[in-house]
């Protein structure tokens, strides 16, 4: 495994900052965050390292030459979007800027998009799967044509009151996961396997691991602590984040040592980036540089 981070942590941080600060932690990779300029969308999104508009070959070679002059790999470019949004004119726009991620993927010869399918916050489930039957196929179709493949997180996007009540991304568990790659069956349509989501869900984040080896294109190292006795108060109906919270690795509830033994386990060799949302590290660039220090330096016991 090649250890990382997710550059959505660097905000305010050019690309040349963000990646030099990534190598004085050891960092091997970086997924690196795509989103279009200067639009941010919701906390740790709209941070942009790479501008996918910008495909002139000067750009392009300047982005391969300098990662390779610091010594690290790009595992992914990076944009989360709701693909599926009820609004048509937002669902559009995520859309066409997916696309031009995967383009600027090949390009750059990462050959990786990490995303979520998205979802109709307000649809079934079976009105979800209906569309992205509709809406998916082309999308992985230009992922095929262009060599790339596209790694889904597992995030149900349910935090808070703006996701309520079914959340923004319909990719959230093995059983979703089958329907899907039923719908599509492709190799290159995968998973970017996050065991914190599966945390607060209270469901088991390693079995997934066994079944689904084949289709773990790259795995982020995230962590959440759970707190019973806030869910006890307002159950599991209530907003997620009033019974739980995002964390560093080693500060939450994942159990890092058995998650990196099922990867091992599985022979799994690939990315693997820290993504860090951790509030209590937040608020000034000390402070987030702090943060992916930490965590590199827990990380790296288990990842050689």
């Amino acid at each position: 495994m090649k250890l990382g981070i997710v550059s959505a942590i660097y905000d305010g941080f050019s690309f040349e900052e963000a990646v030099e600060n990534a190598v004085v932690n050891g960092c091997e990779c970086m997924e690196v965050a795509c989103w279009p300029q200067g639009k941010a969308e919701r906390r740790y999104a709209g941070v942009s390292h790479i501008d996918v508009d910008n495909t002139s070959p000067e750009y392009v070679a300047y982005i391969k030459d300098f990662c390779k002059e610091k010594g690290i790999v790009i595992s992914s470019l990076a944009f989360y979007p709701n693909t599926m949004d009820g609004d048509k004119e937002r669902r559009e726009a995520n859309i066409a800027h997916l696309k031009k991620v995967i383009r600027m993927s090949a390009l750059l010869e990462v050959n990786m998009v990490t995303t979520f399918i998205g979802r109709d916050q307000y649809k079934t489930v079976e009105e979800n799967l209906a569309l992205f039957e509709e809406i998916w196929p082309p999308i992985i179709r230009l992922a095929e044509e262009n060599g790339v493949k596209i790694a889904i997180e597992n995030c149900p996007m349910l935090f808070g009151a703006d996701q309520w009540p079914g959340g923004q991304n319909l990719f959230t568990t093995p059983s979703l996961w089958r329907k899907m790659f039923k719908i599509i069956d492709s190799d290159n349509f995968g998973i970017n396997f996050d065991p914190s989501h599966f945390i607060w869900q209270q469901m088991d984040y390693l079995k997934p691991l066994y079944e689904f080896k084949d289709k773990i294109f790259h795995v982020h190292f995230k962590d959440i602590k759970l707190f019973p006795d806030k869910l006890n108060d307002v159950g599991i109906m209530a907003y997620p984040l009033e019974y739980m919270s995002p964390k560093l690795p080693g500060l939450g509830d994942v159990n890092w040592g058995q998650y990196v033994s099922a990867l091992t386990d599985i022979g799994y060799d690939g990315y693997a980036c820290i993504e860090v949302e951790d509030k209590a590290f937040e608020g000034t660039k000390r402070r987030i540089m702090d943060s992916v220090s930490l965590s590199c330096r827990y990380m790296r016991q288990f990842v050689i």
